[in-house]
C-alpha cells in the first residue's frame, strides 16, 4: 500500500474544513498527518484516532496557541519544510498555504481547495478596510506582505497535480488565481442526520458562524437591531465578538458554538436560517435545508449552488 500523507492548515477548531479532513483520513486511515500548528480541545479529537501528527515550528513559537495567525508571513517557509519525500501520495486540505508543501516529480500531490487565500486576493481590499489597515506605515507593510503571499502562492501551485474544489464558486476562483482547471467534489453534509422535526416552530430566526468580519454577522444583528418585533438567535465565537454585543438590542440572543445535537434542535425550531457571508460553500446552508428550514442568505458564492428557489431565499447584495 502507498504511502500517504494529509497536510492541513491547523487544528484550533472543528469546523467545515475539519469535517472534509475527517473524511479524507477516514478514506486513508494509516495516512500521516501534518499541520502547522495542533490546539484543537480534546473533545474534539475523536476524528484523528491515534494517528501521527506532525506539527511546524510555528507550534512552539510565543503566543501561538492564541495568535498563531499573526504568524502568517512565516507559514509558506515554516509548510516547505516538511520533509515528505518519503510519501507516494500527498494530499492537502488548503486555505491558505497547505497546497505550498514540497514535492518530486515521482510524487502524486492533489489539492483539495477550501478556497485560495480570501485576503491575499479578492478580498484583500475588504479585509484590509475591516482591520484598520487602509492607510500609513502598517497599511503599506500589510500590503507588501500580501502582496509576497500572492506571488508564493501563484507559482507554489505549481507542485500540485491535480486541483478539488469545494463548489463550482471556488473552481472559478482556482482558474482565475492558478490558471487551473478544478474538479468539483462538494463537502459532506450528513443530511440524514438533519431531518424536519414534527414540532411546531418558534418564533424566532438563526445564524450560525464564526465571529471573523468576513462572515458578516454584523449585517444581520443590525438587520434586526432595526427589527425590534423580531427574535434572532446568534450562535458562535471569534474577535468580533464586543463588537456585535455592542449593536445587539434586547431582541437578539447570544450562544457559544453549540454540539451538533444542540445546533440540529436550533435549526429544526427556527422561522428560518439568515446569512449574509460569500461563502465557499456553506455546509450550515444545506444542513438548514435538510431539516425543512427556508434559508435567507446572499445570493453569491456557494449559497448559489444550494438554495433552490423552493428552499430559501437569495438576496442580491450584502
Amino acid at each position: 500500500m502507498r504511502r500517504v500523507a494529509v497536510v492541513h492548515e491547523w487544528l484550533v477548531n472543528y469546523a467545515g474544513s475539519e469535517r472534509v479532513l475527517a473524511e479524507i483520513l477516514q478514506l486513508f486511515p494509516q495516512a500521516d498527518l501534518y499541520v502547522l500548528v495542533d490546539f484543537l480541545p480534546r473533545q474534539d479529537r475523536g476524528f484523528l484516532s491515534d494517528r501521527s501528527i506532525h506539527t511546524s515550528f510555528i507550534q512552539n513559537l510565543p503566543f501561538a496557541a492564541s495568535k498563531f495567525r499573526s504568524y502568517l508571513p512565516l507559514m509558506p517557509l515554516a509548510i516547505e519544510q516538511f520533509d515528505l519525500s518519503s510519501y507516494e501520495l500527498i494530499i492537502s486540505s488548503n486555505h491558505a498555504v497547505a497546497k505550498g508543501v514540497i514535492t518530486g516529480p515521482e510524487q502524486l500531490h492533489i489539492a483539495y481547495v477550501h478556497s485560495p487565500m480570501r485576503y491575499a486576493w479578492d478580498l484583500q481590499h475588504q479585509y484590509l478596510r475591516e482591520a484598520g489597515l487602509e492607510r500609513g506605515i502598517k497599511s503599506w507593510v500589510t500590503r507588501w506582505l500580501l502582496h509576497q503571499l500572492r506571488q508564493w502562492d501563484r507559482v507554489s501551485g505549481n507542485g500540485v497535480d491535480y486541483f478539488l474544489a469545494n463548489s463550482q464558486f471556488i473552481a472559478k476562483r482556482i482558474a482565475k488565481v492558478y490558471g487551473r482547471k478544478a474538479q468539483v467534489v462538494y463537502p459532506p453534509v450528513d443530511v440524514e442526520q438533519f431531518q424536519p422535526s414534527d414540532r411546531p416552530r418558534e418564533n424566532f430566526y438563526l445564524t450560525a458562524a464564526r465571529f471573523v468580519p468576513y462572515k458578516k454577522v454584523d449585517l444581520i444583528v443590525s438587520a434586526f437591531a432595526a427589527m425590534p418585533d423580531r427574535t434572532l438567535v446568534v450562535v458562535g465565537e471569534g474577535e468580533t465578538a464586543a463588537k456585535l454585543r455592542q449593536i445587539a438590542t434586547p431582541n437578539i440572543r447570544f450562544l457559544p458554538y453549540q454540539p451538533p445535537e444542540q445546533l440540529k434542535l436550533l435549526m429544526q425550531n427556527c422561522r428560518a436560517f439568515v446569512f449574509a457571508a460569500i461563502e465557499d460553500f456553506g455546509i450550515t446552508l444545506v444542513e438548514a435545508q435538510a431539516c425543512g428550514t427556508p434559508v435567507i442568505a446572499l445570493g453569491q458564492g456557494g449559497a448559489r449552488e444550494t438554495v433552490m428557489p423552493t428552499t430559501g431565499v437569495l438576496f442580491p447584495t450584502q
